[in-house]
């Protein structure tokens, strides 16, 4: 397994693992922490993918990380 992969394979479970917690209760999608980690591993995901490019998987990447910090932002706002 290539570097590039390793971290691909981490920002998937960063992402997996978010949603997962947001699902079972275990976390608040107001949290800062889930649009931090889900804006984390997006990130990584785009960095793996600028070796092994695909142009799906990168669109869904750029619009996960905009997202992401976006709630992130307002999160902060109203705090």
């Amino acid at each position: 397994m290539e570097f590039h992969d390793i971290v691909g394979a981490v920002g998937v479970a960063l992402i997996i693992g978010m949603y997962l917690l947001l699902q079972s209760g275990r976390i608040a999608a107001t949290r800062p922490l889930f649009s931090i980690l889900n804006a984390l591993g997006s990130a990584l995901i785009l960095i793996s993918l600028a070796y092994e490019f695909n142009l799906a998987a990168a669109l869904v990447e750029v619009f996960w990380l905009a997202i992401s910090l976006y709630g992130l932002v307002r999160t902060m706002r109203t705090a």
